[in-house]
């Protein structure tokens, strides 16, 4: 790994200005994923600087207010899972957090940095896009259908930095991951599933998370059967050396089934 410049600003103003004028600086949160793309030589362009945000206190906590739940973009995992509030509003969010890596991953990894990221596979992004969160940024506020644009790519502008994460309040979201093991495995596949409103979003089936909306459109009409036909169609799954698509398709069929058959049963 080259040389390249750290640097440690003192707030999220600084932050900004540091990121807006420093170039080829990529932010640096829990470091889970960066820290072994830079060993790797695997980030392309190569960044020059890393902009180091994990100890600013303004992008850290949970915290309810007034219909939404705001989780600050350098929250690590450990502090999702041990929320009161988080274990009360978005248990499929908590869920989720745990299923991801062992518990050092869990300390350092980040809400914030898992969107950043935008692999297809990662296992908070499907139940965000259940719970329609919304990503804060340093300047405005992006729905989450509309941050994932193309494989690993979102809609953040360049010196663009994530603040917090907020999601509504009241939304019942039933989480699964199927994986090789419960956890610390890459997702083979990944769903998120709200009754009401209509949301199934899912993850490791098409170059960025997505809501299948044909089968969402079916649930809508309480039509479990074609919802899970449908599903089908709204996928694109690929083979990889961790499955294949035949068995993405059918298996986000079946788990599809069962989480909707659990939700008509009460």
């Amino acid at each position: 790994m080259r040389d390249v410049t750290y640097l440690r600003p003192g707030n999220v103003r600084d932050a900004v200005q540091l990121y807006r004028t420093t170039p080829g600086c990529r932010p640096l949160a829990g470091g889970t994923d960066l820290m072994v793309m830079l060993h790797a030589g695997t980030l392309r362009p190569a960044p020059r600087a890393v902009l180091d945000l994990w100890s600013l206190p303004e992008l850290k906590g949970v915290r309810r207010a007034n219909d939404v739940l705001e989780i600050g973009a350098a929250e690590p995992y450990t502090g999702i899972i041990g929320s009161r509030d988080a274990q009360e509003s978005v248990p499929a969010l908590v869920a989720a957090a745990r299923t991801i890596g062992a518990a050092q991953i869990q300390n350092r990894g980040t809400l914030g940095g898992n969107l950043a990221n935008a692999s297809p596979a990662g296992d908070t992004l499907p139940v965000l896009l259940a719970y329609d969160a919304v990503v804060v940024t340093d300047r405005r506020s992006i729905p989450i259908d509309e941050f994932f644009v193309g494989y690993r790519k979102t809609a953040l502008a360049d010196d663009e930095l994530i603040t917090a994460v907020r999601l509504p309040l009241g939304r019942d979201v039933v989480f699964r991951k199927v994986g090789t093991r419960a956890a610390q495995a890459i997702s083979k596949v990944v769903l998120a599933v709200s009754r009401e409103p209509a949301r199934i979003a899912i993850g490791s089936v098409a170059e960025i998370p997505l809501r299948a909306r044909r089968a969402e459109v079916a649930l809508e009409r309480n039509d479990i059967a074609g919802a899970v036909a449908a599903v089908a169609d709204d996928i694109r799954p690929i083979d990889d050396v961790r499955s294949t698509a035949a068995y993405r398709r059918q298996v986000t069929q079946n788990v599809l089934r069962e989480l909707l058959d659990a939700f008509a049963r009460g």
